[in-house]
């Protein structure tokens, strides 16, 4: 990663702010632990396909412009625009806390999503294997897992990954919201690229791993023009699944991403934002749960149908999979040393 100078949105949750008279410094990588006493998150939001989440990191080391969760660093003291990205919180003791919450009565095997934040995949889990402990843990338990990243470094762990398809039941979704790897290079710089990505998905599907591909976001007058190509790509490479949801810019993520957009792609700049605002009606973002994911108005429709009519004739399943509440659970908790049977 080069040395790129702090910069970040001003943190509404700050009494005090930060102005540099001289050079502004270069940010640099932080890793910080997190001792949370919990490791499940639980969704209540009305349009996103999970109840559950394990997300053993905040913040992200992909750097990308369009990302939604960078408003929740500021909750944590830091900035939205380079703290994201250098300042990483992981959580060391993720598995262990996975295992209590199934150990608890409580707990009826509900499927659990990696990760509903930022990316379970990104480059530090390379040597801290937070991911990869949880997800063994969820073996044990035959847990039902989704997955979603963008990350190749899932190919590491399709060993635990087979053992969940045979044992319990799991999905992955690649994110690729971009064909042109110059666009996605602008606005998502430290990820693989898409054909590096086309590849996971080849390698997971002959794994025997059910993917599906997240088109995720569409940016209207950017990559909504890649759509079909990559939906097409997506099918050939073994993908039977794919949804797509719309920019969101909340909060701070609209000053990063409209200074990432002039500066790395400024003759498109102008187009770009008056598309967004086309769906937002007249905004850069629209909070609404009814409206959020989709947007709405001419534009957004466009893009709807044209989604829905390509997922349609390649045979992708257009919608998040169902969480399997239709089927019986798989889960079970592991037997103790010396633990007797009953059958009555």
């Amino acid at each position: 990663m080069k040395p790129r100078p702090i910069s970040n949105p001003t943190n509404p949750w700050d009494t005090t702010a930060v102005e540099y008279l001289d050079e502004i410094p270069p940010a640099k990588l932080e890793v910080l632990e997190d001792h949370s006493r919990e490791v499940l998150g639980r969704n209540d939001s009305p349009d996103v396909g999970f109840t559950w989440s394990v997300n053993p990191y905040r913040g992200c080391l992909h750097a990308c412009a369009y990302c939604y969760a960078r408003p929740y660093h500021e909750y944590l003291g830091f900035g939205a625009g380079t703290d994201f990205e250098t300042k990483l919180v992981v959580k060391p003791q993720a598995a262990e806390l996975l295992r209590a919450a199934f150990e608890r009565k409580s707990w009826k095997g509900e499927p659990i999503a990696f990760s509903g934040v930022t990316d379970c995949y990104q480059p530090i889990e390379a040597s801290l294997r937070l991911t990869r402990a949880c997800l063994e843990v969820c073996a044990e338990y035959r847990n039902p897992v989704g997955i979603i990243t963008k990350g190749p470094l899932i190919e590491r762990d399709l060993d635990v990954l087979k053992t969940l398809a045979q044992e319990a039941r799991v999905s992955v979704c690649i994110t690729l919201p971009f064909h042109d790897e110059q666009v996605a290079r602008a606005m998502e710089p430290y990820v693989a690229t898409p054909r590096r990505r086309l590849q996971t998905m080849e390698r997971l599907a002959a794994a025997g791993i059910s993917v599906g591909v997240a088109v995720a976001p569409v940016i209207p007058g950017l990559n909504d023009e890649d759509m079909v190509r990559v939906l097409t790509a997506a099918r050939e490479a073994g993908a039977t699944r794919a949804f797509y949801t719309l920019l969101r810019l909340p909060g701070p993520v609209q000053a990063v991403f409209e200074e990432r957009l002039r500066e790395k792609l400024p003759l498109r700049a102008e187009r770009v934002l008056h598309r967004i605002r086309e769906t937002r009606g007249g905004a850069l973002n629209d909070a609404r749960f009814s409206v959020r994911m989709r947007g709405e108005g001419l534009y957004a429709d466009t893009i709807h149908k044209l989604f829905n009519t390509t997922a349609r004739r390649l045979g992708l399943q257009s919608e998040w999979p169902s969480e399997g509440a239709e089927k019986e659970s798989t889960f079970r908790r592991p037997m103790k040393p010396g633990t007797q049977l009953s059958f009555f």
